[in-house]
């Protein structure tokens, strides 16, 4: 079985209303890969993802691109344990 990880990631630039929670959901599941996302009230996209680390890889790359209306300017990752997080959502 393929070590499992966890990515929590700090999205910055123009990452609100352009779809990119939504993205990241439809890739988040395609690939396997548990988590959530959310907007932050300073305009910064918050996720996190659990999965097999070449999985979780993907997502975070994802991140530098996001959806084709989003502008990124910059992600910021942290990596630990996985709590064990079921599923994928977009968190309110």
């Amino acid at each position: 079985m393929a070590a499992r990880t966890r990515a929590h990631v700090f999205v910055s630039g123009n990452v609100q209303g352009v779809y990119f929670r939504a993205t990241t959901r439809e890739t988040a599941e395609r690939h396997g890969v548990d988590g959530w996302v959310r907007n932050l009230d300073d305009g910064r996209v918050e996720a996190v993802f659990e999965g097999p680390e070449a999985d979780v890889e993907r997502l975070v790359e994802f991140c530098h691109e996001g959806s084709d209306a989003a502008r990124v300017d910059d992600v910021d990752v942290t990596y630990a344990e996985p709590e064990g997080v079921e599923g994928f959502r977009i968190r309110y």
